[in-house]
């Protein structure tokens, strides 16, 4: 498959007020640069010599956990694969510890020893401890029965919350896949938190919503968890979670809190999923959710009477009936000194129906927004729309740099890129998949997913997401790249 060149955008006016994005330069709608070629070369994997990634000449990177063969734990646990958020925290000795999710869907074995929710589904996150250069210190579960387990988010209190991006259950008609839900044990839909130390409780936090979870982020000043959510053929919204008693000082979040949905002011039902101008900032106000943890009824071990359709909307439905914003498929985020920036992974394009029935392939018509949340401000701002898939491509996970510069995960059908958006709103390619099978068959087509750096801004730690997944490791000269 020939590489698609990318053409590079600049982002065309100023965002929010404090950030990695505040001097943002404001240009003309639309304007283009061509200051920075492609620049990425093939380079040999250090773990065998094959070239499974191109990158800016001067890098280097390991793969690790690679389940295209069986991979086994300390612990006896088998690796499921579907690499796909995760977290990175410091390890004893300059070790990283990384928490890492498997977005496994429909009933099956629990991934293994450890602490367990449903026996009887498949998703979970492992935690392990590698090197800077990716070497394999030590693995093993850290959550096990749990399903469809996408991003999540670090906390500062050293933990990991991960999220289910379904809304599967006994009491739930078959999901998307045709799969039936009629051998689940538990609702699912929630979101968990896995302490870096210490074994997880394995109990949902179950106030902070049942639906189709993506990432969350961490307000450290306010105390706020922020959630979005993938609702792939429906509208999707952006939420927040104000538990009760603050982490910072309890040291892990309750579920006693509140949950509520975000709406511009003076406008309801913002069409934020249709096209926007860039810089263009909106008032927002929150919207409370009264019943964020619904059951429906059921019969167990018959087909529930509730379809999927009906359930994976029912929290966002609350939201909207009060006039909350509709997104298109947001996806992953990042909190960054008083900011929060997250995707829109098919936002921009011609406005999308609603109401209507499920968008065959996906809400929104676009090719991906960034947006960043100002908390205090409480604005909300699109500092970058892409006007084709020739310039971006479907972003999802996202994480900043010590520099403050966005680290973007493609997942597209195509070229999958690692896409680097400046303080200056330059997009550029960091990295590109060129991953092959065993019988030398491309992959190009799987998502990148995971990034995130090591706490000393070393080493970009990023999935290549699959049902035969694997980890990188990826190191060398960042600033040099803007990175």
């Amino acid at each position: 498959m020939p590489i698609k060149r990318r053409t590079l955008l600049k982002a065309t006016l100023a965002v929010a007020a404090a950030g990695p994005f505040a001097g943002l330069v404001a240009a003309p709608a639309g304007a283009r640069t061509s200051a920075r070629p492609l620049g990425l070369v093939p380079i040999k994997d250090h773990r065998d010599g094959i070239v499974r990634l191109h990158l800016p000449r001067g890098f280097n990177y390991r793969s690790f956990h690679d389940t295209e063969f069986p991979v086994v734990l300390d612990d006896g646990t088998h690796l499921p694969g579907r690499h796909d958020g995760m977290g990175a925290f410091a390890g004893p000795d300059d070790t990283v510890v990384l928490i890492r999710n498997h977005e496994v869907n429909g009933p099956g074995a629990p991934l293994g020893p450890g602490p367990l929710y449903d026996p009887m589904t498949a998703g979970g996150t492992t935690t392990i401890q590698v090197t800077k250069q990716g070497e394999v210190l030590a693995a093993h579960n850290s959550l096990a029965g749990t399903q469809m387990n996408c991003s999540g988010g670090i906390m500062p209190w050293g933990a990991w919350v991960t999220c289910e991006e379904t809304v599967n259950g006994p009491d739930v008609g078959a999901d998307f896949t045709g799969a039936p839900n009629t051998s689940l044990t538990k609702r699912h839909g929630f979101v968990f938190e896995v302490p870096l130390h210490g074994a997880a409780t394995a109990e949902p936090i179950t106030r902070a919503g049942r639906f189709a979870h993506e990432a969350v982020s961490f307000d450290p000043t306010e105390g706020v968890l922020y959630l979005t959510e993938d609702n792939f053929g429906f509208p999707s919204g952006f939420y927040r979670y104000r538990p009760r008693t603050n982490p910072m000082t309890s040291g892990s979040l309750d579920n006693d809190g509140t949950l509520e949905m975000l709406a511009v002011v003076g406008t309801p039902n913002a069409h934020l999923e249709a096209n926007q101008v860039q810089g263009t900032t909106y008032p927002v106000a929150w919207v409370p959710i009264a019943d964020p943890d619904p059951s429906f009824p059921y019969t167990p071990g018959q087909p529930a009477p509730t379809t999927n359709d009906e359930a994976i909307s029912y929290v966002g439905d609350q939201g909207r009936a009060q006039g909350a914003a509709l997104f298109s498929r947001c996806e992953g985020q990042v909190y960054d000194d008083g900011v929060v920036y997250f995707t829109a992974t098919q936002g921009g394009g011609p406005v999308a129906p609603y109401p209507a029935g499920p968008a065959p392939t996906g809400f929104g018509n676009g090719t991906g927004q960034v947006w960043a949340y100002d908390t205090k401000a409480q604005t909300l701002t699109c500092i970058f729309q892409s006007p084709d898939d020739d310039v971006l491509d479907f972003p999802d996970n996202i994480t900043t740099s010590n520099d403050g510069t966005l680290v973007i995960c493609e997942d597209s059908a195509g070229d999958n890129f690692l896409r680097g958006l400046t303080r200056d709103g330059e997009l550029f390619d960091i990295g590109l998949n060129r991953l092959r099978s065993s019988s030398g068959a491309p992959r190009f087509g799987d998502e990148f997913a995971g990034s995130t750096f090591s706490p000393d801004g070393h080493t970009l730690f990023v999935n290549i997401q699959a049902s035969r997944g694997m980890s990188f490791a990826i190191w060398g000269p960042w600033r040099s790249i803007g990175v």
